[in-house]
């Protein structure tokens, strides 16, 4: 499943929890909850990975300002 790498993490988070309601009224025929779930997945990692560079992009400004304190004392 492919997802739209332009997509942001909450329009992900948006997609991924309908397709978890769709999954949980249990209303689709066999095929079709298949091809939510591979789309429920990929959506799960693109927000995983979303969530990591994220998290990385936080570190790296924080030990940047603490390179700076350091410096300035």
């Amino acid at each position: 499943m492919r997802i739209n790498k332009s997509m942001t993490f909450e329009q992900a988070m948006e997609k991924l929890n309908e397709i978890v309601a769709r999954l949980e009224e249990g209303n689709e025929p066999l095929e079709a909850s298949l091809k939510l779930f591979e789309e429920g997945s990929a959506l799960a990692s693109f927000c995983y990975e979303k969530l990591q560079n994220a998290e990385q992009r936080i570190r790296s400004v924080t030990e940047l300002e603490g390179q700076q304190e350091e410096e300035q004392a």
